[in-house]
């Protein structure tokens, strides 16, 4: 197992402290703190994000009727995870994770339980390897019913767009028909502040992340039927009754595949 090196900030766990958890390092506290110098609304954002995949995930279970979830670029564990929103509301979802990250792997298998009823999996493996996460996928999901495919924040990882598309393209092809993509990432176009922090965090040497146009993030989902309101800045995609959500440079959506 590759060795958790401590001494060099760590994106997974920047996002955690950015969402209050705790497991996260002197290193990713001032990596994080030097951000927020810049763009205290990453907190925001973190918590949109999260918030959002909260709010597609019990549309997908509710009213989409979905019991199989495939979350690739799991993150590390926080609070409200693919498997707890989904089995709360069916106990007998079942889940598969992936990620290849030492500490993710770490915490993930001590964290990711499930309902009796359901299953939740977690597999050591790439985004970039798709056909592999199929077949890995398919040792704990019915791939021939409806599954619906969680792109939480790993996008922007994936520095060539045309590569991003094509890894979408080719995990939703081992999806049957009324399977769902589910993305949000970060937005570029909405807010200068922003980029101007992103840009400077992926000069430092850390694992960049890129923002895409509005644009970019919509084609993810070509062939697809989106759920209404379509892809929207996260905290405007359905939101609870009550709320009164501003837009911010993060940008999501769910569509189906027929």
């Amino acid at each position: 197992m590759t060795e958790i090196d401590t001494s060099v900030p760590h994106s997974a766990r920047i996002w955690n402290y950015w969402l209050g958890g705790k497991d996260n390092y002197p290193v990713d506290e001032e990596a994080g703190d030097a951000y927020t110098a810049v763009f205290p609304g990453i907190v925001t954002i973190a918590r949109s994000s999260r918030a959002f995949l909260g709010r597609s995930i019990r549309y997908l279970v509710q009213e989409a009727g979905v019991r199989q979830f495939l979350d690739v670029g799991t993150g590390l564990p926080t609070v409200d995870n693919t498997h707890e929103v989904a089995q709360r509301i069916a106990p007998e979802a079942r889940i598969v994770y992936v990620d290849n990250d030492p500490l993710v792997l770490t915490h993930a298998r001590a964290l990711l339980t499930s309902t009796p009823e359901g299953v939740t999996a977690y597999e050591d493996l790439s985004l970039y390897e798709p056909e592999r996460i199929l077949e890995q996928a398919g040792k704990t999901l019915d791939l021939s019913r409806p599954t619906a495919l969680i792109l939480s924040g790993i996008l922007g990882h994936v520095a060539d767009y045309d590569l991003a598309r094509d890894l979408v393209t080719r995990l939703l092809a081992g999806l049957p028909s009324g399977s769902f993509l589910c993305v949000n990432d970060g937005s570029r176009g909405t807010d200068p502040d922003y980029e101007q922090a992103q840009d400077a965090y992926n000069e430092t040497g850390a694992v960049p992340y890129f923002l895409r146009p509005v644009e970019q993030i919509t084609a993810f989902f070509d062939g697809l039927d989106l759920v209404e309101p379509g892809v929207v800045s996260v905290p405007l995609w359905r939101p609870d009754a009550g709320s009164t959500p501003e837009p911010i440079g993060q940008h999501g959506g769910v569509g189906r595949k027929p």
